[in-house]
């Protein structure tokens, strides 16, 4: 459960910044964006340490999806665009390939 909402506060973390980013470069948004874009990927980079793993990369692989998931959302309720059919069903292969790397016994 505490993986579960490390990973679903970290993918908001990243989403945002690079949102900030996004809306700089691509919307042409003030550059101030920059400032919130950047701590928000700090927060995201530091909610990634919290996970119980012994390897990084098992963190970071895992967490791969729930970003992958977490990023359709942004979509639906951000932009406004809702996911079809196919955006569901590899945002839940890619949240039971998450589940099975950082849950699988070793």
């Amino acid at each position: 459960m505490k993986t579960g909402l490390i990973y679903s506060a970290a993918a908001c973390a990243e989403i945002a910044g690079c949102f900030a980013f996004w809306a700089w470069l691509r919307l042409n948004a003030s550059a101030l964006w920059v400032v919130p874009g950047a701590l928000s990927l700090c927060l995201f980079a530091w909610l990634l340490t919290l996970v119980e793993s012994g390897f990084a990369g098992r963190a970071y692989a895992a967490y791969g999806g729930v970003y992958i998931a977490a990023s359709l959302v942004w979509m639906w309720l951000v932009e406004k665009s809702p996911p079809d059919r196919w955006d569901l069903a590899g945002a839940g292969l890619c949240l039971a390939g998450a589940a099975v790397i950082i849950y699988s016994p070793r």
